[in-house]
């Protein structure tokens, strides 16, 4: 793929306004570790038959556990609002691809956002499935509220999920290229998404979310504490 993986695609609106700012940042190590624990979990999920290694893995990972815990912040609630403290958890953004930096999130990638609609794809990998080589359907319903709340991130107004209804129409398979599209728009009660998710033309699922909706000023980015050490 030329161009990068997390910035927009060609013909995309900005996803990330710099006027607003939902959280930090993750780091590098972290999206990259994030894709390599997902890969391994499939793996496991696939072993026939107990492995010298995931034996390694279990030892290893009990010492990398005892090591990060000593770096990690004491205070585990996140870094928020008025009374925020340099003791807390950092808060990473989760309006924006959420999948990148945390592996219990699904992955995917927008091709457009414009104010009224968007489109993109995604492909389920083996850790989430369900019933046999399908995604398991609560993982469905977490991939629309990602999707669609991103896109009311990206467009400057956004707000908790009032509702979310999910209709399954078609088995959803793993491990295959899937498509999907969003249409928006703003009601007296706030934001209102329909989205779908298709495979070579056929819908497989769609989901319906009602929002609150927030201005800007609403979302401050002064709500939200930076890293510490970090006074930009």
């Amino acid at each position: 793929m030329a161009q990068d993986e997390h910035s927009p695609a060609a013909g995309i609106i900005d996803d990330r306004p710099t006027a607003l700012r939902f959280g930090e940042e993750p780091l590098a190590q972290t999206r990259e570790a994030s894709a390599a624990l997902r890969r391994l979990a499939g793996l496991l999920m696939s072993l026939e038959h107990e492995h010298p290694t995931v034996d390694a893995m279990i030892g290893q990972l009990a010492s990398w556990e005892d090591e990060l815990t000593l770096a990690a912040p004491r205070d585990p609630r996140p870094r928020f609002g008025p009374e925020q403290t340099a003791e807390q958890r950092v808060y990473l953004d989760h309006a924006f691809d959420p999948g990148s930096f945390n592996p219990n999130f699904p992955e995917y990638r927008f091709e457009r956002i414009e104010s009224e609609s968007a489109r993109g794809t995604v492909t389920f990998p083996v850790v989430y499935e369900g019933p046999p080589g399908l995604v398991h359907g609560g993982v469905i319903a977490s991939f629309f509220d990602c999707v669609i709340q991103h896109h009311n991130c990206a467009l400057g107004s956004a707000g908790k999920t009032r509702s979310l209804t999910i209709t399954y129409r078609r088995p959803t398979p793993l491990l295959t290229d899937l498509d999907f599209d969003i249409t928006r728009e703003v009601t007296d009660r706030g934001l209102r998404s329909a989205g779908r998710l298709v495979r070579d033309g056929q819908v497989l699922c769609t989901g319906e979310l009602d929002s609150v909706a927030m201005s800007t000023e609403q979302l401050a980015a002064r709500a939200f504490g930076r890293r510490r050490g970090d006074d930009r």
